[in-house]
């Protein structure tokens, strides 16, 4: 599996909640697209605060893309990473 397995935008509806466990599953990293659903901001207000650089989480620059640590989300949800055993 690749890191860019799972950053493609997010089946879930805008409607729908997301949970701790629907994070998690997310994997390494999201897009902003995702990570705006998970924290309540519009799409186009999410590349707006990435460009800019006042995303409410840390945002990485990678080519013309942009991608959101799920842990930086997990923090931001006060959820606890999954730590291995």
């Amino acid at each position: 599996m690749t890191l860019d397995a799972k950053v493609g935008p997010s089946s879930v509806g805008t409607d729908e909640v997301w949970t701790v466990e629907r994070v998690k599953a997310l994997g390494v990293m999201t897009n902003v697209e995702t990570a705006a659903q998970i924290l309540g901001i519009g799409r186009t207000v999410a590349y707006r605060l990435a460009k800019e650089g006042d995303f409410p989480v840390q945002v990485l620059r990678i080519g013309h893309s942009y991608r959101v640590p799920v842990l930086r989300l997990l923090e931001v949800l006060g959820a606890e990473p999954e730590r291995p055993e």
